[in-house]
């Protein structure tokens, strides 16, 4: 039987009044873990269009970064695994699942796709957001995980993607890339657009919140890495490019600002030193809030040379910001940004890095505002994440209407 929905306006989405209530299933809130929860808080932040969203995830109730979140949070941990084996999930589904409409699992082997794929296939719709996490680069980068996951991909996670209404991907390009990470595949693939948040605030205020973490950037320029300091991100990369290009512009100067869950940072750091440019680079750590929408607003453009990224929610925000973004080829939205004109990109090597500095180097002031005019515009056109919750409450409206 088909629930009563509450109504109101939806800020014209369809030209109808309507109210999707839509769970999200993730295994962490935690800011420190990277986009998948970003994406979940700023979808989560879209009620007035008409979406009316949870979260059930596998943190501990008690966690700070679970206060003043701002939507309903039904914390069920915490668990000791990094597979997020929790016996209260699914209870909680098998009760809780009539209440909404569909449901949306975030990310891939964990215990929370296999969850939702027992109690929710034939009763209530489900779609998978993969996140990156079918990206044949894992595949090569850590080949005995690879052999892990095989093992667990035939009698699960398969099933979970097969049985899902739809698969969903955030350009063509981490669609067709999902396809190569296993000669089994089947599932019905969505194409979403993707993106994040505008900047909110005052620019000033956030700027001088950012200069209390990072005092040495005051009145400097600089180039910043926003994101995890982990090997993925191609770290090592920006780190010998900027050592090699520091001499031709002195004045220039990197911020690598984020959380270093895989220690790392202290043999990074060793290489600056060793360069005899240490006052030049900095590692204020991991940013939020003002400080980080304030590194941003200060920054002169923002670089990724990541060897995989299937979207880079850093990237959107440094577009919404107005900053011209310098990436690797790996990043899956490189080249699209690239053929905009919002940014510049290279190859995902030391070679590849150093030309994307030295491209930027090579530019004139009058050049790079033109560029950070031209982001700003690709930021409205292409990554606001208001289209990626309208895209969902669609997809779920599909459903109840019967549609394919």
């Amino acid at each position: 039987m088909k629930r009563k929905r509450e109504r109101y306006p939806t800020d014209g989405l369809n030209g109808e009044e309507n109210t999707m209530r839509i769970l999200h299933i993730i295994g962490t809130l935690n800011p420190a873990a990277g986009g998948p929860t970003e994406s979940v808080r700023v979808l989560l932040s879209y009620g007035p269009i008409g979406y009316t969203g949870e979260v059930v995830t596998l943190d501990d109730p008690e966690a700070p970064y679970l206060n003043d979140i701002g939507f309903p949070v039904h914390a069920l941990g915490p668990t000791l695994t990094n597979y997020g084996f929790n016996r209260k999930l699914i209870p909680w589904l098998r009760a809780n699942r009539d209440r909404f409409d569909g449901v949306v699992v975030n990310g891939l082997w964990q215990y929370c796709g296999y969850a939702a794929w027992r109690e929710l296939r034939g009763r209530t719709p489900y779609v998978v957001f993969t996140h990156g996490m079918l990206d044949p680069y894992f595949k090569h980068a850590f080949p005995l995980k690879h052999v892990k996951k095989w093992l667990y991909w035939m009698p699960i996670e398969y099933r979970v993607l097969r049985d899902a209404y739809r698969v969903l991907f955030t350009s063509k390009a981490e669609k067709q890339l999902a396809e190569q990470s296993f000669s089994r595949h089947r599932w019905n693939p969505y194409v979403v657009p993707y993106g994040a948040s505008g900047p909110l605030g005052d620019a000033v205020v956030q700027k001088e919140a950012f200069f209390d973490v990072c005092p040495a950037v005051r009145g400097k320029r600089y180039l910043l890495f926003l994101g995890r300091i982990h090997r993925k991100k191609g770290c090592d990369l920006l780190i010998d490019a900027f050592i090699k290009v520091a001499a031709e512009d002195p004045e220039l100067h990197l911020v690598m600002a984020g959380p270093d869950q895989q220690h790392w940072s202290k043999a990074l750091r060793e290489r600056v030193a060793a360069a005899r440019i240490r006052p030049r680079v900095h590692w204020p750590g991991m940013l939020t809030g003002d400080a980080k929408w304030g590194s941003l607003h200060a920054a002169e453009a923002f670089i990724l040379p990541s060897h995989q990224e299937n979207f880079g929610i850093a990237v959107a925000e440094a577009l919404g910001c107005g900053k011209p973004v310098l990436l690797a080829d790996k990043v899956n939205i490189a080249e699209e940004i690239a053929e905009y004109g919002a940014g510049l990109m290279e190859s995902d090597t030391l070679e590849g890095t150093e030309r994307l500095l030295r491209r930027w180097l090579a530019m004139s002031v009058e050049e790079r505002e033109a560029m950070g005019l031209v982001a700003t515009k690709c930021f409205h056109e292409k990554y606001d994440m208001r289209e990626n919750a309208r895209t969902i409450i669609r997809l779920f409206d599909n459903v109840t209407q019967g549609k394919p």
